[in-house]
């Protein structure tokens, strides 16, 4: 039992990154960067920007997206000191097993996948709801049961549609899935031309919607209030809506989260990074810095051009130039909504089962299944595989909105984790070589897991039970299977070790 807080060394990491059954290191800096803006910029900024502005925040929603960027920084900067320390697959996972001991690392690792493949559903939904847009704007419409998913969520309640599955959904899960298979440097270059797409149509926003902004409507700037913090559902500080849910900028702050989920992504490539500890800061870094300066400007530039009160909830960018006699630029938006959130799709599901194969490295999953690269592609395949079933399931079948809350929480969670990975580290081994440091520690750390809480706060409360029963579903996997399995106790214990992965030793990097 005791060996359940046994810790993987640093040094033991590193070697590691020398064993031959790597991935391709083919990544740069501005690969990276790309692949970071790719996992930003997509359905939060074209779905949830709307419904955030005319419901929760108004033009105060500005500040919401900087202080969300803000606390991402603040996680970014420990995420980079790591990155750089142990540039191996696993991101947060591998962090804290490193630094808290291997149940803490499995309930990261286990969280993480809950934000990548729920997250990836939710984008997947967003897709098919701009892919139809367009498919209408063009005349065609799939029948009725095919357009949707099969249940929506109201008050609390899972009721069904009417439709069978959400078809394009399925099918955009399918295709990436396919690409994933086939390589890293195929879906990098598959990325970079939808994020230049989708970049370009942003730009667009901001800078034609810049001639038709109106002053007046920055009046008022924050008419739900500054605050907005609730416990558990239960109302803190602030004004409330109808159904008693906070409202104001730091709520707006927790809703419009998932615009930044996917910054962390890129620190699961390191393990494919040209110079990882040089490149995986700077494509961290770089990535979030773009794209909170992008939010603000979209935002400003909506909240501009349309009172906030007048914003679309679903469509919010488009109907937006619509209302400001640009009809026109509709069409270029919902297509521009298509690449932008094929991008996030494919970073979100590209970086799923990194995780997977790093812990099938460590035993804690079945390693024979999940950490089996790919002879030919160099690829975690079947782990691709089986994320992309989980996905496609779940995109099929479940809303946008009760998935969209979970990813938040998930994601707010394992940030907060990584903060506090870094002061321990700090601790623990404070003469390592960091190529990267994270600055003002344990300032930034401390600011980094109070903000982070801060927004779950602020999140209801049917959040936090489906939080604690995913985790309470992992523990029983671990106790069950993981513990038993894993290497490193097994190492401990004096027991031989059978079912590695196989090495592939003659593979062309």
């Amino acid at each position: 039992m005791k060996h359940i807080f046994a810790k993987k060394s640093l040094k033991r990491l590193l070697e590691e990154m020398h064993d031959d059954n790597r991935l391709r290191r083919v990544l740069g800096p501005i690969t990276l960067t790309s692949l970071g803006v790719g996992a930003i910029i997509g359905a939060g900024i074209f779905v949830a920007t709307g419904a955030a502005a005319k419901s929760v925040a108004g033009p105060a929603l500005m500040v919401s997206y900087a202080l969300a960027g803000l606390t991402c920084i603040f996680a970014a900067l420990c995420y980079a000191e790591f990155a750089s320390m142990a540039p191996v697959a696993g991101s947060a996972y591998t962090y804290a097993y490193t630094t808290m001991g291997e149940l803490f690392a499995w309930i990261i690792g286990w969280d993480l996948v809950l934000e990548y493949a729920v997250g990836s559903a939710t984008v997947a939904n967003g897709w098919s709801g701009y892919f139809q847009s367009v498919l209408a704007k063009l005349g065609i419409a799939l029948p009725e049961y095919l357009q949707k998913a099969h249940y929506t969520y109201d008050n609390g309640h899972f009721l069904a549609t009417g439709s069978w599955v959400n078809l394009p959904a399925i099918c955009i899960v399918i295709l990436v899935t396919l690409i994933l298979i086939k390589g890293i440097r195929e879906s990098a270059t598959f990325n970079a031309a939808m994020v230049f797409l989708k970049v370009a149509a942003v730009l667009f926003v901001i800078f034609v919607g810049a001639f038709y902004i109106n002053p007046a409507n920055y009046i008022p700037f924050a008419p739900f209030g500054w605050t907005g913090i609730s416990f558990f559902g239960v109302p803190m500080f602030g004004q409330t809506n109808a159904g008693g849910d906070p409202v104001g900028m730091i709520a707006g702050s927790a809703i419009i989260f998932f615009a930044y989920i996917g910054f962390d992504s890129v620190s699961t490539h390191a393990e494919e990074a040209v110079n990882p500890k040089r490149d995986i800061p700077i494509g961290i870094i770089a990535s979030l810095v773009i794209c909170t300066v992008l939010y603000i400007a979209v935002v400003a530039v909506l909240t501009g051009m349309v009172p906030y009160a007048q914003l679309s909830k679903d469509a919010a960018v488009a109907d937006a130039f619509k209302q400001a006699g640009l009809p026109w630029a509709e069409f270029i938006i919902a297509a521009a909504g298509v690449a932008g959130i094929t991008s996030v799709l494919l970073v979100m599901m590209l970086s799923g089962p990194r995780v997977f194969l790093a812990m099938a490295r460590d035993g804690l999953i079945p390693a024979k299944f999940f950490a089996d690269v790919h002879p030919k592609f160099r690829t975690p395949w079947k782990s691709t595989m089986a994320i992309g079933v989980f996905v496609s399931v779940m995109a099929g079948l479940l809303p946008i909105d009760a998935l969209l809350h979970l990813a938040n929480i998930g994601t707010l969670f394992a940030f907060a984790m990584v903060c506090g990975a870094v002061l321990i580290m700090r601790k623990l081994d404070p003469h390592v070589e960091r190529p990267f440091r994270c600055p003002w520690v344990p300032l930034i750390p401390l600011l980094g897991i109070g903000s982070c809480l801060l927004l779950m706060a602020s999140l209801p409360a049917a959040n936090w039970w489906r939080l604690f029963a995913w985790l309470g579903i992992g523990l029983v996997i671990y106790f069950a299977y993981s513990r038993k399995h894993s290497f490193l106790g097994k190492e401990l214990r004096g027991e031989k070790i059978t079912d590695k992965p196989v090495i592939h030793v003659n593979l062309k990097h």
